[in-house]
Protein backbone atom coordinates (compact mmCIF):
# COMPACT_ATOMS: atom_id res chain seq x y z
CA UNK A 1 0.00 0.00 0.00
CA UNK A 2 1.52 3.31 -1.03
CA UNK A 3 1.21 6.44 1.04
CA UNK A 4 0.57 9.93 -0.23
CA UNK A 5 1.93 13.10 1.33
CA UNK A 6 0.70 16.55 0.36
CA UNK A 7 2.92 19.55 1.01
CA UNK A 8 1.19 22.93 0.72
CA UNK A 9 3.44 25.91 0.12
CA UNK A 10 1.87 29.33 0.62
CA UNK A 11 4.95 31.52 1.06
CA UNK A 12 6.70 33.76 -1.43
CA UNK A 13 9.73 32.19 -3.11
CA UNK A 14 11.98 35.07 -2.01
CA UNK A 15 12.56 36.62 1.40
CA UNK A 16 12.65 33.47 3.53
CA UNK A 17 13.71 29.90 2.89
CA UNK A 18 10.43 28.30 3.98
CA UNK A 19 9.26 27.57 0.42
CA UNK A 20 12.71 26.29 -0.59
CA UNK A 21 12.87 24.04 2.50
CA UNK A 22 9.47 22.57 1.64
CA UNK A 23 10.73 21.68 -1.83
CA UNK A 24 13.93 20.20 -0.40
CA UNK A 25 11.95 18.00 2.00
CA UNK A 26 9.65 16.84 -0.81
CA UNK A 27 12.62 16.02 -3.04
CA UNK A 28 14.41 14.05 -0.32
CA UNK A 29 11.27 12.10 0.58
CA UNK A 30 10.77 11.26 -3.09
CA UNK A 31 14.35 9.99 -3.38
CA UNK A 32 14.48 8.08 -0.09
CA UNK A 33 11.06 6.42 -0.01
CA UNK A 34 9.87 4.78 -3.21
CA UNK A 35 6.58 3.76 -1.56
CA UNK A 36 5.56 7.38 -0.85
CA UNK A 37 3.90 9.61 -3.42
CA UNK A 38 4.76 13.26 -2.77
CA UNK A 39 2.42 15.99 -4.04
CA UNK A 40 3.19 19.70 -3.84
CA UNK A 41 0.41 22.29 -3.94
CA UNK A 42 1.43 25.91 -4.48
CA UNK A 43 -0.89 28.67 -3.28
CA UNK A 44 -0.92 32.46 -3.63
CA UNK A 45 2.61 33.92 -3.60
CA UNK A 46 4.24 30.50 -3.86
CA UNK A 47 3.03 30.22 -7.45
CA UNK A 48 5.28 33.13 -8.41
Amino acid sequence: MSKTILIIINDAPYGTEKAYNGLRIANQMNKSHSDIQVNIFLMADAVS
